[in-house]
Order: C-alpha cells, then structure tokens, then sequence
C-alpha cells in the first residue's frame, strides 16, 4: 500500500505491537487472578470437608461408646498420648490429632453432652480465603448418640 510519500507500508507499526501486547497482558493478568481465586476457595473448602470429617468421625466414635463422658472444653484439654486401653481418651487424642493435622494449632474444638445429645463445634482459621487475618470459620454437629432406656411403670 502506498503511503502518498513514495513509500510503501508493510508489516506492523511499533504502536500496534504495543497495543496487542497490552491488551494481551492485561487478559494474561485476569486468568491469572481467577485462577489463584479459585486455589483460594478450593482450600476453603477441603478445610471445611475436613472439618466435618472430623466431627462426624468423632460423632461415630461417640455413638460406638455412648456411656462414656465425652464431654471437652477445648483442644487444649484433650488427652496428649493415644490410650488403645481406654477407647474415649483414644477417640479424643485421634480427634485433636486431626484437626491440628489440617488445620493446625490454631484450630479449636468442643464436645457438649447433654443427656444423649453431643454437640461437637470445630473452629479454624480461614484468613487465606478471605483475605482477612482472623477469619475463623466454624462447623457445628449436633445429634442425638443412643436410643434412651424405656422406663416402664
């Protein structure tokens, strides 16, 4: 194509190889940050499947042996050592060590009984998804564990 000066145009102009690289640059960095969402939130989630993993096993355990006090405050007052000797120090030991396996010894958990109803709560920290520090997250399980004795009259 002639140009009016005697000269012929061909190839790109240093303006539109700018241009196209910009435009591509910025489609690059979208990707990017819709990607890195996405690990974010599939974190948040195993963390949460965890969670409940954790709380229906311990749920299970309870109902395997539901005439013992399975009753917690806190992690931090759960058994230290496993005891294959008796089944509720064990079951709370093999409960602490999990949720400090995922979500590490900033998670927190308590077991409430109240008759044949156990509550089990489980608190972690989730500031990597939100982009918050202190984000805590919490699941709760509530169910009833056995079948009350009848009483006859």
């Amino acid at each position: 194509m002639h140009d009016g000066n005697g000269y012929f145009q061909t190839g790109m102009t240093l303006i539109e190889v700018i241009l196209s690289l910009a435009i591509l640059a910025i489609g690059l960095l979208g990707a990017a940050s819709v990607q890195l969402n996405a690990l974010k939130y599939t974190d948040s989630a195993m963390l949460h499947s965890h969670a409940s993993f954790a709380a229906y096993d311990m749920l299970d355990r309870i109902r395997a042996n539901p005439d013992a006090d399975y009753t917690l405050a806190s992690l931090a007052s759960a058994p230290t050592i496993g005891n294959l000797a008796a089944p509720r120090d064990q079951d709370l030991f093999d409960f602490a060590t999990h949720l400090n396996a995922f979500a590490g010894r900033d998670a927190q958990a308590s077991i409430a009984v109240a008759g044949r109803t156990v509550s089990i709560t489980v608190t972690w920290n989730d500031s990597r998804a939100a982009n918050a520090v202190g984000d805590l997250q919490t699941f709760h399980l509530s169910s009833r564990v056995a079948v009350d004795s009848l009483v006859h009259p």
